[in-house]
């Protein structure tokens, strides 16, 4: 059976329903779907830019009781290997982030039982008072539910206080696939999925954003994968709660969980179903960390309009053994090889910097909002 007209469908500005997008994960005509979701992102994006964020990942602790079994960084409670890193610490790296003209910290840890939630907005306002132009795109759903408990507070109470502290964004780590059936597989102890949404409209609800994520080669289904699009687009349907969406390949080294590892061809194939179904979120990231810098570059002929972040630092994924690191020049050149023009961004994809011809030709953009 053809996918020409799923796909006519999807550019044409038509919504495709689950049966479509799990059509279009049985076909094997990749190179068609890449080419179907390049036409969607030039009705989102005209221009051809691709954005970045110069930013660092702070993984600020590695104690976490959620145990995933498909990960490789955290330590459980009392562990010797188990570190809460000081503030100092801390301060240090978001200075270092600065220094190179940094505008996002990525502070995400485990699910920490031992630290009080006067851990977090005390953190969040020392850093503030120090670092006043600094974004925080910080705490995934699972932590921000570890705080609820700890707090005894409500998901609102909590997200409110976070955001009157100085936290700007939530990343959307953790949504996994959101299914039961396979959350209950890889990590049953995680937030559910309607805990998930819950938590990322609720994020909205209180004056923020957040990111949507996706993880593929968890062993789900077809059809998990087309219900967690769906689940996801009808969230951004009823809040407008997400920036962006980003999606990316289980990384079985070094894990408790024989997973699927899923090729550069799977990943770019997903990355098309995505932006073909996700008609109602702007922005979608490449993930190079995961799949390499050259896949990185493939991607954003395959719906991605934005590279993400240059990541100075990042110590979850490298633990699973993927280690693909780019700083900002590496990042400039990958863009410019695929045909785009760099900008560097800002967490709410204002743009910062118009990178036009070589390096020495830049060109300051006024920040639109």
């Amino acid at each position: 059976m053809s996918i020409d007209a799923i796909l006519e469908k999807a550019v044409n500005g038509e919504r495709l329903t689950q049966e479509d997008a799990v059509r279009l994960y049985e076909s094997d005509e990749i190179e068609k779907m890449g080419a179907a979701a390049n036409e969607v992102t030039k009705k989102w994006h005209p221009e051809p830019i691709t954005t970045f964020v110069i930013g660092r990942n702070v993984n600020y602790t590695n104690f976490c009781d959620t145990y995933c079994r498909f990960c490789a960084f955290y330590r459980a409670p009392g562990s010797s290997e188990g570190y809460v890193l000081s503030d100092e610490e801390i301060f240090q790296k978001i200075q270092e982030t600065q220094d190179v003209n940094g505008t996002e910290i990525l502070m995400q840890g485990g699910t920490n039982p031992d630290l009080p939630f006067s851990y977090y907005t005390d953190l969040l306002r020392n850093i503030k008072k120090r670092f006043p132009g600094i974004t925080m795109h910080s705490f995934s759903p699972a932590e921000i539910f570890k705080m609820v408990e700890v707090s005894g507070l409500t998901l609102e109470e909590v997200l409110r206080d976070l955001h009157e502290a100085g936290l700007d964004s939530v990343p959307g780590g953790g949504a996994e696939i959101l299914t039961e059936e396979t959350r209950k597989k890889v990590s049953r102890l995680k937030c559910t999925h309607d805990q998930w949404l819950e938590c990322m409209k609720t994020v909205k609800k209180v004056g923020m954003h957040g990111t949507a994520t996706m993880v593929i080669g968890l062993g789900e289904s077809n059809e998990e994968r087309a219900l967690h699009l769906q689940r996801i687009r009808d969230a951004q349907d009823e809040a407008d709660c997400f920036l962006a969406f980003i999606s990316w390949t289980f990384q079985p080294d070094n894990t408790n969980m024989k997973g699927e590892k899923i090729t550069p061809e799977g990943y770019l194939k997903n990355v098309a179903i995505s932006r073909l179904f996700l008609d109602n979120i702007a922005n979608f990231q490449s993930s190079w960390v995961t799949m390499g810098p050259e896949v990185g570059k493939r991607s954003l002929e395959f719906g991605c309009n934005d590279f993400g972040s240059t990541m100075m630092e990042e110590n979850v994924v490298s633990a699973a053994g993927t280690t693909h690191k780019v700083n900002t020049n590496e990042i400039l050149q990958l863009i410019r090889e695929a045909g785009k023009i760099p900008a560097q961004r800002d967490t709410k994809y204002n743009t910062l910097k118009v990178f036009e011809g070589d390096q020495s030709a830049e060109k300051d953009f006024i920040m639109q909002n």
